[in-house]
């Protein structure tokens, strides 16, 4: 046993001679990492650097200058370069950051090195303050302020080349600014106004209370651009106004069987009328090109839009959803893209402000401007004189009070622009039920049987309005042709 501990403590003896060893006595394997470049040490450049250079490294040592230095005997001129080079670096950056700072030290440093055919101006010397004159440097600081000039009063500049009898005259300044409202808003002043209604809606972003009269001004100038030809059926050749009611009701019934928005149903209309005004159709595509309608406005106005496979069932599989598909390219090629239509149901919301908001009145207002799209005779009514009109009367049926400023400046029509459309409404009203799906759908609970309370209110007071249901329904017109459209002479194509 005494032995065995005696080897155990010889050999951690003799483990740390050879550590302590190790600090002074030069193994073989030192000698050999010496002398020989190991696998993991960095290949060796064209650049000789003096070893008693690698205690400190310089940053800032320009290696381009490095690589060109002389392989024997030049490593002295190499670390002076690049020592001088480091000087002048620092040299630059003081005679820069501080003004007027005193003359370096080393002048040598300052020579520049490896500009080739370049100058390369020396840095600036300081210099003594120069004395400027003050009323000089006061007029380069403050320049005199520039007269302003009236810049919408400044004509044109002359075309080169042209005499002045040729140049273009400026026209005098006038203010061109014409309300395009053609309503008694104009003369209806915002004192008048008992309620400032968009100013309540200031803290709601969604109400963009800041812009909304200029986006109803836009959307009263695109109403002549978005309305169809009110005669266009007299072009088609297979085609009646019997025949284009049939196609809207059907289509109010697919509407309703999908829940889709009320503004898909307008422009879904509105996009058949409009290519009815230009396109010449014969009647066994009528179907196709209301179907194709309805799937374009969905896209246009849904979040989540029907499939056309859906589509194509509702037709009863009459027609593939290629053919469906093809249709809905070239009416949209017919309309070139624009869909930009000012629905009524807009208009609407707009009145309604001036409502309070009231969902009675707004549901018989709904059925009442879904008459517009049935009949016929509404083609020549911009959509927003539809929406005041709806609202008037839907107003009349519930005694909701008379047609006062705030409804007069909101919808923009007075009492005497809306009766000929409530006339019209009025006598629709009172004959019999021709469009099935459009009533049945506004005789349910949840449009408050609008269908039913309309048309017996409309039969006791037909004649008040001057209403009389035994003339013929197409000869029906109470206000003059003057109101159609102005531009009646739409292009029209016989192609299918």
């Amino acid at each position: 046993m005494q032995a065995r501990r005696a080897t155990r403590t010889r050999a951690t003896n003799e483990n740390a001679d050879e550590n302590r060893a190790a600090t002074t006595r030069l193994t073989r394997a030192k000698a050999a990492s010496l002398t020989k470049p190991s696998a993991l040490a960095a290949k060796p450049t064209n650049a000789t650097v003096n070893p008693v250079a690698r205690g400190k490294r310089n940053v800032l040592v320009d290696v381009s200058n490095v690589g060109k230095a002389e392989p024997v005997g030049g490593e002295k001129k190499v670390v002076k370069k690049a020592v001088s080079k480091v000087t002048a670096v620092k040299a630059s950056t003081t005679t820069t950051t501080t003004a007027a700072a005193a003359k370096p030290a080393n002048r040598q440093a300052l020579k520049p090195l490896n500009t080739g055919n370049r100058a390369v101006k020396p840095a600036p010397k300081a210099k003594e303050p120069v004395q400027v004159d003050e009323k000089k440097n006061l007029k380069r600081r403050e320049p005199e302020p520039e007269k302003e000039e009236d810049v919408e009063n400044v004509p044109p500049p002359k075309a080169p080349g042209l005499k002045e009898r040729d140049q273009p005259k400026v026209e005098e300044q006038v203010d061109r600014h014409v309300d395009k409202r053609p309503r008694s808003a104009k003369t209806l002043p915002r004192d008048v106004v008992h309620d400032n209604l968009d100013e309540d809606d200031a803290g709601d972003p969604l109400m963009v209370s800041e812009y909304v009269e200029e986006i109803f001004e836009y959307l009263r100038e695109l109403e002549p651009q978005a309305m169809p030809h009110p005669l266009y059926m007299d072009h088609q050749a297979d085609l009646q106004w019997s025949m284009r009611g049939i196609l809207v009701d059907w289509l109010v019934e697919v509407h309703t069987r999908f829940r889709l928005l009320p503004e898909t149903l307008f422009l879904c209309v509105n996009i058949v009328d409009r290519f009815l005004s230009t396109k010449t159709v014969p009647l066994e595509k009528l179907q196709l090109v209301g179907l194709t309608a309805m799937f374009i406005a969905a896209k246009y106005e849904e979040v989540f839009s029907p499939h056309v496979q859906y589509f194509r069932h509702v037709a009863d599989n009459g027609y593939s959803e290629d053919e469906i598909l093809r249709a809905e390219r070239y009416i949209l090629a017919t309309l070139d893209y624009n869909l930009s239509y000012p629905n009524p149901m807009n208009f609407l919301r707009r009145i309604s402000k001036a409502d309070e908001y009231d969902f009675q009145t707004r549901t018989f207002a709904k059925y009442l401007m879904e008459i517009s799209l049935v009949d016929h005779r509404f083609l020549k009514y911009p959509p927003s004189r539809v929406a005041a009109a709806a609202m008037y009367m839907s107003r009349l049926i519930l005694n909701r009070g008379e047609w006062h400023n705030n409804m007069v400046y909101y919808s923009d029509y007075t009492e005497e622009q809306i009766i000929p459309v409530v006339q019209l409404f009025i006598d629709y009203l009172v004959r019999p039920v021709k469009h099935q799906a459009f009533y049945k759908k506004y005789a349910s609970k949840k449009f408050m049987k609008a269908s039913l309370h309309g048309r017996h209110w409309s039969k006791n007071h037909a004649k008040e309005y001057g209403v009389d249901a035994n003339v013929p329904f197409d000869e029906v017109d109470f206000e003059a042709s003057s109101s159609v459209v102005a531009d009646n002479s739409l292009p029209l194509d016989d192609s299918a």
